[in-house]
């Protein structure tokens, strides 16, 4: 019964969707090709998604059957939508003409070729931006700079640069070497002071990295190192292991790779920055997420710190800045973070507009925020998961700068 109501409205999207193209066209040909094409389809989307097994973890094979799933349903779930208002109008209609025109022949009046047409015209946006995702998209990175003033910001690291990156998912790229190898060398040509990974270099197993370790030892050693931290997926929850031993072997693995790519992996930890005779501390807290676990451990993470120590901090998932860090009775000067990947979707219009679903799940989602001078960045992720691409929401290389604000004299 739980696969039965999801049948039955995937075949009334279909009916809809080949109303539409029995609208546009009689062609017997056009039409059968249609309806074989749809059927094969739905039965390898259905039959796929009823034998995938969660507890495997993300494969190539599951990447394609999401992406064949929103690129073939996306487009006609609107055009059900236009056509079923459609249906709503000729049913009144027809409600008002069978009291004013009792020789009416038909109850209802002929569905318009036109408003099929606008139906087709409107699937046709979220299909080629679908293959746009899955295509170009999922490689179109961009180096996103941002400033930020800090009043007690140590003058020494006014000017200080930072290159963050994060959710790298290894285990989605497939054989693009030359698209990975190409934002390595993005990331080097920012040449920052300092390069932070804010988690999840995996979806699951640590041997997904096995192939990139050569091209991630490639990214330069600032002069103040390269840190990072683990994300959800780095635990390898996602996937059922036949035993504890096998899992945990696999989580030292992935704790390994960091170390391989010259890393040095932060565990509720810290660490002294040194610019002359200033410092900064930065903190790396294990995960620590409201819906995926809480390893994340910020007492034990800032160990040792004072007060009034300028304070970095890297978090993975963002809700642990909304539910802890931003409130906090210690001051957490900045928290980078990742995660959301701006849900791979959504619409972005620089320094205007920004809008993805997953802003309903998530309050800092992607680019700056502030709550009385506390601020978190979100990192929209390196890397891609689930769906193979990205529409509106690019990959992203961020670089910020501290900045220290100046005082009126």
């Amino acid at each position: 019964m739980k696969g039965l109501i999801p049948l039955i409205i995937l075949l009334i999207v279909e009916f809809y969707s080949f109303q539409a193209i029995k609208t546009i066209t009689k062609n017997k040909w056009v039409l059968g090709v249609y309806l074989v094409i749809s059927l094969v389809a739905m039965l390898f989307i259905v039959y796929s998604f009823m034998n995938f097994e969660r507890g495997k973890g993300q494969n190539k094979s599951s990447l394609f059957v999401i992406g064949l799933a929103l690129l073939i349903y996306i487009p006609k779930i609107l055009i059900f939508l236009v056509l079923f208002i459609e249906d709503v109008s000729r049913f009144v209609e027809a409600c008002i003409m069978s009291f004013v025109d009792e020789d009416r022949e038909q109850f209802f009046s002929p569905r318009r070729r036109f408003v099929s047409q606008i139906a087709l015209g409107i699937a046709a946006i979220p299909f080629a931006s679908l293959v746009y995702g899955m295509t170009i998209g999922k490689f179109n990175f961009k180096v996103i700079k941002q400033q930020i003033f800090f009043d007690d910001l140590p003058e020494e690291f006014d000017g200080t640069t930072i290159t963050q990156i994060s959710d790298i998912h290894s285990g989605s790229f497939e054989n693009n070497t030359d698209k990975i190898k190409y934002a390595v060398d993005l990331i080097n040509e920012q040449n920052s002071d300092l390069l932070l990974f804010t988690g999840d270099i995996v979806n699951t197993h640590a041997k997904e990295m096995d192939p990139w370790i050569d091209t991630f030892k490639g990214l330069y050693n600032p002069k103040l190192g390269k840190y990072s931290i683990l994300g959800n997926h780095d635990y390898g929850k996602y996937f059922e292991w036949d035993s504890d031993k096998e899992e945990n072997q696999n989580f030292e693995d992935v704790k390994a790779i960091h170390q391989k790519i010259d890393f040095n992996l932060l565990m509720n930890e810290n660490v002294r920055l040194k610019k002359g005779s200033s410092e900064i501390v930065l903190v790396g807290v294990e995960n620590w997420g409201v819906h995926f676990g809480k390893k994340g451990d910020l007492k034990k993470a800032t160990a040792n710190t004072k007060p009034e120590d300028f304070k970095i901090v890297m978090s993975h998932d963002p809700s642990h800045w909304e539910n802890e860090i931003k409130n906090h009775d210690t001051h957490y000067h900045l928290t980078l973070s990742g995660h959301t990947h701006g849900l791979q979707f959504g619409i972005e219009i620089p320094g205007w507009f920004k809008w993805s679903p997953v802003q309903y799940v998530y309050k800092q989602w992607a680019g700056l925020y502030e709550n009385a001078g506390r601020y978190i960045y979100v990192n929209r992720g390196f890397g891609f998961h689930a769906y193979p691409g990205r529409v509106g929401i690019m990959p992203e290389i961020t670089v910020i700068e501290l900045k220290k604000t100046k005082k009126d004299a």
